[in-house]
């Protein structure tokens, strides 16, 4: 009879567990209890091994269902390669399908191919290999300057309208880079629809058309959404993965590092950047199956070869030359303006945010379309402004000799109308950059930012050059070869590309690789690791963080960074202490309902008496409206049903029916043990809700400092840290608890608001004038319809 018993409750408790993954359906926007997360997936293994183990005979021996288990097993082990190969084929072909269209939307605003309309410039003129004014087969759509300029115009305005109503209709998450909510998730913060197949398929039409419209915003960024949107739709394929919010975050965080390896043809660099700026939970065998997925996306995409020249990016360079020592002091340079321009970009382009938020929330469409043909009608006159910025590096990369020439950008002498127009690129783009980046559509920041270094980097180069050209018998150039060239300003190009990324994102490793698998050129890591150190010295000194740190911040999403730390008080300064508690025992239905109703709380904690206040367990709100509901849709349950969270009390109850049974005074039949136990909720008028009860929640002491709590939260990942003083609860903390108290000690000690500031200041002059004298011209426009 104990055996049938100790049987029955083993059984129970899988049940148990089963519905409890079920009802365990996250809401949006609150976050992931990884710990919890953890035993349901370490309670789900251990019934899987169960089940294998009940399938050998009751000897031991060997039967076909064990046998058909052991190959189920084998499957299951397959099944991961086998869907990590297949989100890295689908994330490699959609980039190239991506740079395709973008290509040609890019092409077609100045001009459209005879043969074929089809084709873009590249493939129209590919024979020849030569510019549109010596291309027979490119025609541009008019022989007038003013026509071509205003059709320029039209078409980033058309462009720019057509991907932000399709964001704002049907997928309001395609919008922006989408890299500070993938950390946030990857934290266990829960957006629903971000990862959806319609923001797949939105953000995947739009980008082209962004980068088309000629915005001052990347598609580097949103292809590491795209990437994550396919692993996540492909995931909901494979119970395996859907079912498990853990193996979910390891295909985001491998799908993410597919998506940085597409978009510079980088694989390590993708890996390097899951690790270094997505995940901080990061494991080997989730390091493993980022390395195979990036593969894979990077095979696939040069297998596709979407350029049709061996290049996975189109500003992919090699170079042939060495440097010099006295070149560091040049290299110093571009490393101060990576730092200051990460700092400047970072700083306005929140201030940005804030008036965007306040004055244009409802205005998204109309401010790309206005944002687009600024940029557009701004760019046109500059030859760094009006084409792709991918194409615009890979022209600035370039080394001089070989590589051909650009409008004379590779000088014999002194150019300073060069220096100029390279000049007057980094500050516009600099500009439209910090108003664009944030706007309704999908923008990323990495080419941007790049190409704001690149212009800044090659007019450095010139400028070194030029001095060499000038000067070549100086000492400084004594190591230079009189018969080869000794500066290339291709690689100042380069290294500030570098710079500026690293500014503005604050990563460094990666930014070092990345760079090495653009050019292959083992000579040129020192100089990119020199200048990246110079930009994180200067970063550092500044004390800025990185755009989605900030954008993080802004929003307002409950996450902590590595770099967060608190001021030197105990817990208890930042805990809630009003709570709304349950009581172990003593409970009515009724008594439940009337808390659920009057809170909003996602939990509660489980005390044993208002008196005593000693700590019995936590439950959360999911749970228990869950088993409440089940139990009044059964008609098991009363208003005055007693609710039992002790798991002590239920089994003497429990043992009590079995006596009753053992002893002939119950039901008196063996068969019917099961039953009896089962009608113990309400035979006895007690709901037992134990089970749902997590008896050993994470506690500490109300003296513990708070840094010790924010590196609990950052390892383990719990949802809520219950707070107790010898074993009586005396309150709880949240992670949004640690954010708001270490943001009300900043204002305290006179620290200025992060989305305040002149900038925002001169924005809300701007916008009263603007509106100001739209009020007016309106209504002089009524008064004379008057007069007539």
């Amino acid at each position: 009879m104990a055996l049938e018993a100790a049987d029955y409750r083993r059984q129970q408790d899988g049940e148990e567990y089963e519905e409890l993954e079920q009802i365990r359906r996250y809401e949006d926007f609150t976050t992931i209890d990884w710990i919890q997360e953890s035993i349901a997936e370490r309670n789900r293994r251990i019934r899987e091994e169960r089940a294998r183990s009940a399938c050998r005979g009751p000897r031991g021996e060997i039967t076909p269902a064990w046998i058909w288990s052991q190959f189920r097993r084998l499957l299951s082990a397959g099944e991961s390669g086998f869907f990590i190969t297949l989100v890295g084929i689908i994330i490699g072909i959609n980039a190239a399908l991506i740079s395709i269209v973008t290509k040609w939307l890019s092409d077609i605003k100045m001009g459209y191919c005879a043969d074929g309309w089809w084709l873009n410039q590249q493939f129209c003129c590919w024979e020849i290999d030569s510019n549109e004014e010596f291309c027979p087969s490119w025609h541009p759509w008019s022989t007038l300057a003013p026509a071509r300029w205003l059709l320029y115009v039209i078409f980033a305005g058309v462009f720019a309208f057509v991907a932000a109503h399709l964001v704002r209709t049907m997928a309001k998450y395609a919008a922006g880079s989408g890299i500070s909510e993938i950390k946030c998730i990857l934290a266990g913060f829960v957006m629903q629809g971000f990862f959806s197949l319609a923001t797949f398929g939105i953000k995947s039409i739009t980008l082209p058309l962004v980068i088309a419209s000629g915005l001052s915003v990347g598609k580097e960024g949103p292809s590491v959404h795209v990437a994550c949107c396919v692993g996540a739709v492909v995931a909901n394929w494979f119970l395996k993965f859907s079912r498990s919010q853990g193996k979910m975050r390891e295909v985001i965080t491998a799908a993410s590092a597919a998506g940085v390896a597409v978009a510079f043809g980088s694989p390590i660099g993708g890996v390097l950047f899951s690790i270094e700026e997505m995940n901080h939970m990061f494991r080997i065998k989730t390091m493993w199956r980022s390395f195979v997925c990036a593969l894979v996306a990077t095979f696939t995409l040069s297998v596709m070869n979407p350029f049709r020249t061996g290049k996975l990016v189109l500003f992919q360079v090699t170079y042939s030359r060495s440097w010099h020592f006295f070149e560091i002091i040049f290299w110093v340079i571009l490393g101060i303006f990576g730092g200051l321009y990460g700092a400047f970009v970072v700083k306005f382009n929140v201030q940005v945010a804030a008036f965007r938020r306040k004055h244009l929330g409802n205005h998204g469409v109309a401010e790309a379309v206005i944002l687009a043909v600024l940029t557009a009608m701004a760019g046109y006159f500059n030859r760094f402004l009006r084409i792709d910025m991918t194409e615009m590096m890979s022209i600035l990369f370039r080394e001089c000799e070989g590589g051909g020439d650009y409008n004379n950008l590779c000088q014999q002498s002194v150019q300073w109308s060069m220096v100029n127009s390279l000049l007057l690129a980094t500050i516009i783009r600099m500009g439209f950059l910090i108003i664009s980046y944030g706007s309704k559509v999908p923008a990323g920041i990495f080419v941007p930012s790049m190409a704001i270094g690149a212009t800044f980097g090659r007019m450095v180069g010139i400028i070194v050059k030029a001095i060499y050209l000038t000067n070549q018998q100086s000492g400084i150039f004594s190591s230079c070869d009189p018969d080869l060239p000794c500066i290339t300003p291709g690689t100042y190009a380069l290294l500030g590309a570098a710079a500026a990324l690293s500014g503005v994102m604050r990563i460094t490793v990666t930014v070092v690789v990345i760079m090495f698998e653009l050019t292959g050129a083992l000579t040129y890591i020192l100089p990119t690791m020199i200048v990246i150190l110079v930009t994180k010295a200067v970063g550092d000194f500044i004390g800025t963080r990185g755009i989605a740190e900030e954008t993080i911040r802004f929003n307002g999403y409950p996450i902590l960074e590595q770099e967060d730390h608190s001021l030197d008080v105990a817990v208890s300064e930042a805990m809630k202490k009003d709570l709304t508690v349950l009581y172990a025992s003593g409970m009515q239905v009724q008594d439940v309902e009337q808390i659920l109703s009057s809170t909003d709380v996602k939990g509660f904690p489980i005390v044993s008496s208002n008196s005593s206040r000693v700590l019995s367990g936590y439950i959360g709100r999911p749970e228990l409206r869950y088993v409440l509901d089940q139990a009044q849709h059964m008609g098991d349950i009363t208003p005055e049903t007693e609710c039992s969270f002790d798991r002590q009390s239920s089994e003497d109850q429990d043992d009590h029916v079995l006596s009753n049974v053992a002893s002939g005074s119950a039901l008196g039949a063996e068969e019917e043990v099961a039953a009896e136990l089962l009608e113990t909720t309400t035979s006895n008028n007690v709901l037992k809700l134990w089970p749902w009860v997590n008896q050993t929640p994470l506690t500490v002491p109300m003296r513990l400092p708070l840094e010790i709590v924010m590196q609990l939260f950052k390892r383990m990942g719990p949802r809520v840290i219950l707070v107790e003083e010898r074993g009586k609860l005396t309150g709880l903390v949240t992670v949004k608890d640690v954010l708001r108290f270490n943001a009300a000690a900043q204002d305290s000690g006179s620290c200025r608001q992060w989305d305040s500031g002149e900038f925002e200041e001169i924005l809300e002059v701007a916008w009263k004038w603007l509106a100001g004298a739209a009020e007016t011209a309106v209504e002089r426009w009524r008064s004379m319809l008057r007069l007539r």
